[in-house]
């Protein structure tokens, strides 16, 4: 082969390199969290205009009160199923536990290679939904509410992002990364809806802000 071809060959080369480049861009992270799709924006706003607005109440609160991480299938818990869902590539051991894979935590654009790194959090705070209305329900109820695989109610995120927003609303903590703030507020108010739980009027002021822009 010439210099001129090889060169020429090397050439097409990059270019087709950063053609495959720009399309893993256009298209997002291969290892991208699984949420289940949130309703639509205007059918959250929808939700919203139906929630009760109320004042929050934590007396009695325990998150002992909501059993998670419960088995889902096989030697499989909550967590775990998440990891599953929400990685690429996710490979397991005999007790399910991932021992390796890829999660893009979605919240604040982090790619993790390491299940230890990820938190599984409750789109909507235990002690949040304590406080809007789940003090009142069975045992039963709020284990389904705490490992609930269908609502977009569990997402695998890093650890110390989850940790930063704790129990806090939308009024108070958002995440950081603006793209998926749409989809957040979209799946907080459907799962609030589903649960019959309450928003304070901070947090319907906020949601209300968020929906508006989606």
């Amino acid at each position: 082969m010439s210099k001129f071809y090889a060169r020429r060959r090397v050439s097409i080369l990059a270019a087709l390199t950063g053609v495959i480049a720009s399309v893993g861009l256009l298209n997002g992270p291969t290892a991208s969290a699984a949420l289940p799709t949130p309703v639509s924006a205007a059918t959250a706003r929808g939700y919203l205009a139906q929630l009760t607005v109320a004042s929050e109440n934590r007396t009695g609160y325990n998150r002992d009160l909501f059993p998670h991480w419960i088995t889902q299938s096989g030697t499989c818990n909550t967590r775990e199923t998440v990891l599953k869902r929400d990685g690429s590539g996710v490979v397991t051991d005999s007790s399910c536990a991932a021992t390796s894979g890829s999660w893009y935590s979605p919240y604040d654009g982090a790619t993790w290679t390491a299940a230890s790194d990820l938190d599984i959090d409750h789109l909507v705070p235990l002690a949040e939904a304590w406080d809007s209305g789940a003090g009142s329900w069975t045992t039963s109820r709020r284990q389904s509410f705490a490992n609930d695989l269908t609502r977009p109610q569990l997402i695998a995120v890093t650890d110390n992002v989850n940790q930063s927003k704790g129990d806090q609303d939308p009024a108070t903590w958002m995440p950081s990364r603006t793209a998926y703030r749409c989809t957040y507020v979209r799946a907080w108010v459907q799962v609030k809806y589903y649960y019959g739980l309450s928003v304070d009027s901070a947090e319907k002021s906020a949601l209300t802000s968020y929906l508006a822009n989606c």
